[in-house]
């Protein structure tokens, strides 16, 4: 009889413990952390097609009272962070941009330079395919080259991806709704080569890309 009980308490131990992992997996999964994989060269050279990430969905949870935003790691969004999103004109799909616009600021764009409330910025991870337009041709209707000057909504955001002349952003769709963030990228867990023809043969790992931290 005893060796009955001592096999029963045994499993319903380790059927306990599958409980808990599962639970915390999901519990990490839905508030924490989300994987990502780049789809499209909109981020190009810095996040690469075939490329996996890990998405911190904690860093812009609302803090509940100033004792948590002074012990947990949140913070406000940030010019420069690259956040995935929800596609504001298809939700149910996920998009990655760099955070460009901060609630407020007034954003222009003119030829391949970003203006912030009337200042420049220097956009090291920004890249172009075409070379810039003299000033005749900044003055046309591309408004890759030449946007705004539009002001930032209260709880939205301006993203642009980092591969200026072949990204849909907000220059195509407008702001982000802050509601419609779902976190900011951490690094880049797994990465391979993607073939130019689409097909699934010949993908190779990137093994330097493993473990790059996503700025």
């Amino acid at each position: 009889m005893a060796e009955a009980t001592f096999r029963k308490s045994t499993l319903r131990e380790y059927f306990e413990s599958i409980v808990v992992a599962v639970i915390l997996a999901l519990f990490v999964r839905t508030f924490v952390f989300q994987a990502f994989k780049i789809p499209t060269g909109s981020m190009k050279p810095n996040l690469l097609v075939g490329d996996h990430l890990l998405v911190n969905k904690f860093i812009f949870a609302p803090a509940a009272s100033s004792i948590e935003k002074a012990v947990l790691p949140m913070r406000a969004v940030r010019r420069g962070d690259i956040l995935v999103f929800k596609f504001p004109e298809e939700p149910e799909r996920d998009f990655i941009k760099r955070t460009i616009g901060l609630p407020g600021e007034t954003v222009e764009l003119r030829n391949q330079t970003v203006f912030i409330n009337g200042q420049p910025v220097t956009e090291p991870y920004a890249a172009y395919l075409f070379p810039p337009a003299d000033e005749t041709q900044a003055d046309g209707f591309d408004i890759r080259r030449k946007y705004g000057p539009v002001t930032v909504p209260e709880g939205h955001y301006f993203m642009m991806g980092d591969n200026r002349d072949d990204s849909q952003d907000s220059r195509f769709w407008g702001f982000l709704p802050e509601r419609y963030v779902k976190g900011r990228a951490l690094f880049i867990y797994w990465s391979f080569d993607v073939p130019d023809d689409g097909s699934s043969a010949g993908f190779a790992p990137r093994w330097g890309r493993l473990l790059h931290q996503i700025h």
